[in-house]
């Protein structure tokens, strides 16, 4: 049995090896450019050289070891490549409805790699996207964090493997619609979702506790125990006690944003990101204070009764107070403009320039969990950059070349203009999909939950 075992071991572990392989690593030599480290300050008529999709030096005068192509960025500018920590890209599902928790789901059985928005999420300099589960749940499913390897069929190959797992809370609204009002359950109040997550919580505690003692009594001789009835979604609530899973969370309103706080605390959790944060200028001490910071939007509010209040310096109110903040999309088109939505902390709250490239390259990497592997320009890290004719956060900025793992994936003089992959036989144009606010993905696939109430409100009219 043990020889059975370690054969299974060895197999799992080339089978792990090989798929990694896989996945392409580029070399290229970028001479004469104006380096952006972030972390490391602005570097004049600098050089990177990347191997084997590691950046391996950083400085002048570098010369390209045989076979290693050389791109002359005399004028331009060079830096990381913009971590976009709220989307929906490359997901053909986002909300499993039924429950207010679905922790067991995951994102990376709907990954879909054709998707062209990936394409031209690396037009606009972005390497990686957070794919996130929706906001229909208090406590949704986990998450994957994507590499924009465009031209991959194998949704294995864009996933970020050595990334963190995380998982999607929601608060407010969206789990109130969809439970409350659309499936007639808890939660349908405010107060309703805290208790979810403490009984979710308490059970999870029980649900350990149990297989603690089951497991010191199979130690025993003579023992006759059954062991506990194995339940993946305590298994993941359990998951994210013990410190193994951070928690994103779309949130909108003070209030709710300290009452999850304060939850997290009592019970041990410190793995937390607030996701959307409009009102988190309100608790900017205590989001710096007790969590991973937050993900919030430059300058959107106002879609809905809830988010009705905010202000376009909320990004840099959290800066200031030592919150780690960053700037996301959560949205297909926003995603290609990421570097003008970071410029706008300059003109609402006088953010240096490191400070506002942070909110879309380190900080998002802090916030993820992968920091000590993309984020920065920094030797020993992934390769991954985008070249852009003029400064990242001017108006007129356009990004020329983008590379993942020292790839390049996209080159605005050279990539044909078509960039799909599957082009349906039947169709003349994309779908084109008209949204009522900017977050409908958020509550894609949970339409019908709503369908019978809008029709007797219009038959009330």
């Amino acid at each position: 049995m043990k020889k059975v075992n370690y054969f299974l071991a060895a197999l799992l572990g080339l089978s792990i090896q090989f798929a990694s392989a896989q996945v392409k690593k580029g070399s290229v030599l970028i001479k004469n450019a104006t380096v952006l480290t972030v972390t490391e300050g602005t570097l004049e008529n600098s050089d990177v050289l990347v191997q084997d999709g590691i950046i391996k030096k950083v400085g002048q005068n570098l010369n390209a070891p045989n076979g290693v192509t050389t791109i002359d960025a005399t004028g331009k500018y060079l830096m990381p490549g913009i971590i976009d920590a709220h989307s929906h890209l490359g997901l053909d599902v986002v909300n499993e409805a039924t429950s207010p928790i679905v922790a067991e789901v995951r994102m990376k059985d709907m990954v879909n790699p054709f998707e062209v928005g990936i394409y031209r999420a690396l037009a606009g300099g972005v390497t990686i996207s957070h794919a996130m589960h929706g906001s229909a749940n208090v406590i949704g499913g986990q998450n994957a964090t994507l590499k924009h390897r465009w031209g991959s069929t194998d949704p294995a190959d864009i996933i970020m493997q050595e990334a963190p797992r995380t998982i999607k809370f929601a608060l407010g609204e969206n789990p109130t619609r969809v439970h409350g009002r659309g499936n007639g359950i808890q939660p349908r109040t405010r107060m309703g979702v805290e208790a979810i997550l403490r009984n979710g919580f308490n059970e999870a505690i029980q649900y350990k506790k149990e297989w603690a003692e089951y497991n010191a009594a199979a130690s025993q001789k003579g023992n006759t125990a059954l062991s506990p009835v194995h339940n993946e979604r305590l298994e993941i609530l359990s998951d994210i006690l013990d410190g193994k899973i951070i928690i994103h969370c779309h949130s909108y309103r003070a209030d709710e944003i300290y009452m999850l706080i304060n939850v997290a605390r009592d019970f041990g959790i410190t793995k937390l990101v607030f996701q959307h944060t409009n009102e988190g200028f309100k608790v900017a001490p205590e989001i710096a204070e007790y969590t991973m910071g937050a993900s919030v939007f430059a300058d959107w509010w106002a879609y809905k009764f809830e988010v009705y209040y905010s202000t376009a310096y909320n990004a840099a109110i959290l800066t200031e107070n030592g919150a780690i903040t960053s700037i996301n999309s959560d949205d297909a088109e926003l995603i290609r403009h990421l570097y003008h939505e970071a410029a706008k902390t300059q003109r609402y709250g006088g953010m240096t320039d490191e400070q506002a490239l942070s909110m879309i390259t380190i900080n998002p990497a802090k916030q993820l969990g992968i920091a000590d592997k993309v984020g920065s320009i920094e030797e020993g890290k992934q390769a991954d950059l985008v070249i852009f004719e003029g400064h990242p956060l001017s108006s007129y900025a356009v990004p020329q070349m983008t590379f993942v793992d020292g790839v390049k994936y996209f080159d605005i003089k050279e990539d044909a203009d078509d960039q799909r992959m599957k082009i349906s036989a039947t169709e003349m144009v994309e779908p084109v999909m008209i949204y009522e606010g900017h977050d409908s993905r958020c509550m894609q696939d949970t339409e019908s939950l709503f369908e019978t109430t809008e029709s007797l409100f219009l038959l009330n009219q």
